[in-house]
């Protein structure tokens, strides 16, 4: 972290007229120091429309939390903050904010039950990285420490593809998003892919989603989805990326297995209700 990107130096400088462009400066040289960060962070402080003083008070009013002595209890302090936002923001999408938002406890629950302690992790559609989080937080609980999973997730919405970005940063999680945000089925990020653990909670029912470039596609080992509907694609696309003996745990909407209807019909796989399921 430069010096002249850290919160002391913004705070002294709180007052000044030009603390936005100074915050702007900040990320720049963060971005700069950080190359997966490069074209994440939000530099548009220095245009923000705000009355005068006003942004160098939030920088003041920032500087007063407590953010504990160790830089794992900063992190911890900022994860939480950044994951309450997240809420708040996905609770007034209402809807749309699953897009970019699953629910703790649905996160906790799969986590809990795949129980990730090794190995490569992926979410094809991962929004704002809560998966990952989760899944560090378990390894840390249990024992281990962060690093002990490699991070694979593709994420199509640039802003979201930023703050899953910025999620794991904050937290000190290494990850890897793929090159730029893009459609997990037109361009895959990870086409060789194949992980231990798959943690997903794709959109429901995607009606616009197929592309004539996907007739035939290899991760199509069951038959070409119904071009009307991606749940049977998404099921498929993640068996595709599992290493033989890996697990997955994915939130799909009821019926996703009987609108499987495909165009080339082959062996559909079994499906057997998990011990854990209630």
């Amino acid at each position: 972290m430069p010096e002249a990107a850290r919160w002391e130096s913004l705070r002294a400088a709180a007052k000044q007229p030009d603390i936005g462009k100074r915050i702007d400066d900040a990320l720049s040289l963060i971005e700069a120091e950080n190359p997966k960060l490069k074209g994440i962070l939000d530099k548009r402080f220095a245009r923000a429309q705000l009355p005068d003083g006003k942004l160098g008070e939030l920088v003041d009013l920032v500087s007063t939390i407590g953010f504990g002595a160790t830089a794992a209890e900063a992190r911890d302090v900022l994860g939480q903050v950044y994951e309450y936002f997240l809420g708040m923001f996905a609770s007034a999408e209402g809807k749309r904010g699953g897009q970019f938002y699953t629910p703790r406890s649905i996160v906790k629950t799969l986590v809990a039950v795949l129980a990730p302690h090794h190995g490569k992790v992926y979410d094809p559609c991962c929004g704002s990285g809560g998966m990952f989080v989760q899944s560090e937080e378990f390894i840390e609980a249990h024992g281990g420490k962060i690093g002990d999973v490699a991070i694979f997730g593709q994420e199509a919405n640039p802003t979201t593809w930023r703050l899953a970005a910025m999620n794991l940063a904050i937290r000190g999680i290494d990850f890897n998003l793929g090159r730029e945000p893009a459609d997990t089925f037109t361009r895959d990020q990870f086409p060789d892919l194949r992980a231990d653990f798959i943690l997903a909670n794709p959109p429901f029912n995607i009606s616009d989603w197929w592309h004539a470039s996907l007739t035939g596609d290899a991760r199509w080992h069951y038959g070409d989805p119904p071009q009307g509907n991606a749940n049977y694609a998404w099921l498929q696309h993640m068996l595709h990326h599992l290493k033989p003996g890996g697990r997955a745990g994915i939130v799909l909407a009821n019926g996703s297995m009987s609108s499987a209807r495909t165009t080339k019909a082959r062996s559909a796989p079994r499906w057997s209700r998990p011990t854990w399921w209630k």
